[in-house]
C-alpha cells in the first residue's frame, strides 16, 4: 500500500509541475474573478491555483482511493481491477461476483452519471450471467467517506464509508487505519510539494503581470476576457439560417 500512497503524492507534485498559465486561464470563468473584485494579479493567481489545485487534488485522490480499494480487495478477497466498462473491481466471495463501481465520496456525481453508471451496471451484470461461472453477480456502489447507511437501489447497493472499506476488506477498522500511513507520507512530501507549488505562483505572477496587465500595473479586463472566452476572427461570417 505504501507503493500507491507515495505514488499519488509523486501524481500531485508532477500535476503542478507541468501546468502553464495559459492552459489555467482557458478553463476558469474570467467573469467570475471580475464579480469578486480582484484587483491584482497576486489576488488572481492565487484565486486561479487554488481553484486548479482543488478541483487536480480530488480527481487524482478519486483514482488514488480506487487503487487502494483494488489492493485491498486483492489482499482480502482476490480483487481484481475489472476490464467492464464503468467498472473497477471486481472480486467473488460464497459463491457471488461482486462488481463494484468506486466514488471518493458521496457528492461524486449528477443524475446523468448516475444513469451512466447504471447502464454499466446492467452491461457488466448481463455478460457475467451469460458465463457459466458467474450466475450469481451483485453490482455495488462503493463510497470511500460518508456516513449514509446501506441502501438497496434493486439494480445496485450503495455502501459507503466505514461499511465499504469493511466490505471489502473484512476489518470493521480499516477506514481509520488507512489515516496513519496517509498522514505519514504526507509529512513527507509537504515540503518538496510546497517549494514547487510556490515556484509556480511566482512564475505564473510574473507571466500574468507581463502578458495581461498594463504598464500602471492595472489588470486588462478586456484581454483576459478575449484570451479566455473570444472565438470571432476577421474572416469569419455569420452562420446563416436556413429558411425552413
Amino acid at each position: 500500500m505504501g507503493e500507491k500512497i507515495v505514488g499519488f503524492h509523486q501524481a500531485r507534485l508532477a500535476r503542478i509541475q507541468n501546468i502553464n498559465l495559459h492552459d489555467v486561464l482557458k478553463k476558469k470563468n474570467p467573469y467570475l474573478f471580475r464579480a469578486k473584485n480582484l484587483l491584482t494579479s497576486h489576488e488572481l493567481i492565487a484565486s486561479i491555483l487554488e481553484a486548479f489545485v482543488s478541483s487536480s487534488e480530488e480527481e487524482l485522490f478519486g483514482e488514488f482511493l480506487e487503487e487502494i480499494a483494488i489492493y485491498v480487495s486483492q489482499q482480502s478477497y482476490g480483487g481484481r481491477k475489472s476490464s467492464a466498462a464503468g467498472i473497477d473491481l471486481e472480486f467473488d466471495r460464497q459463491g457471488i461476483r461482486y462488481i463494484v463501481a468506486v466514488k471518493s465520496g458521496p457528492a461524486w456525481g449528477n443524475s446523468g452519471q448516475y444513469k451512466a453508471l447504471e447502464r454499466c451496471f446492467r452491461d457488466a451484470t448481463k455478460v457475467l450471467r451469460q458465463s457459466q461461472s458467474s450466475k450469481h453477480v451483485q453490482a455495488i456502489l462503493g463510497i470511500c467517506y460518508g456516513k449514509q447507511r446501506t441502501t438497496d437501489r434493486g439494480l445496485y447497493q450503495k455502501i459507503t464509508g466505514q461499511n465499504f472499506w469493511e466490505f471489502i476488506s473484512g476489518n470493521e477498522n480499516l477506514y481509520t487505519d488507512l489515516i496513519e500511513p496517509i498522514g505519514r507520507e504526507a509529512a513527507r512530501h509537504f515540503e518538496m510539494y510546497m517549494e514547487e507549488k510556490n515556484k509556480l505562483y511566482n512564475r505564473f505572477t510574473k507571466e500574468f503581470l507581463d502578458e495581461f496587465c498594463g504598464a500602471s500595473g492595472v489588470i486588462d479586463w478586456e484581454k483576459l476576457v478575449a484570451f479566455n472566452s473570444g472565438n470571432k476572427n476577421p474572416s469569419t461570417r455569420p452562420l446563416r439560417h436556413r429558411k425552413p
